[in-house]
């Protein structure tokens, strides 16, 4: 492969990895929020978050999920109380 190919195929990546980036900041902003109010801290006995009764995968895992993902969360956190 010539440096064209390579610079080529480099470019072609950043350009993927930027649509990436930019669908999931989009569908980020369309989602609910997070019900994070600052009181992080687990619940040994639990697995929850004393402030949002969220477990660690969900608030782990709230930046890439989609809107309907967190909604669901939401509806969890909701029956959790």
């Amino acid at each position: 492969m010539g440096e064209m190919d390579e610079s080529a195929d480099l470019q072609e990546r950043r350009r993927r990895r930027d649509l990436r980036r930019a669908e999931r900041l989009r569908a980020f902003a369309e989602g609910p929020p997070s019900p994070c109010i600052s009181v992080c801290q687990m619940d040994d006995a639990t697995g929850l978050c004393l402030g949002c009764r969220r477990t660690i995968d969900e608030i782990r895992d709230w930046m890439i999920m989609s809107p309907e993902e967190r909604q669901r969360v939401l509806d969890a956190i909701a029956a959790r109380r």
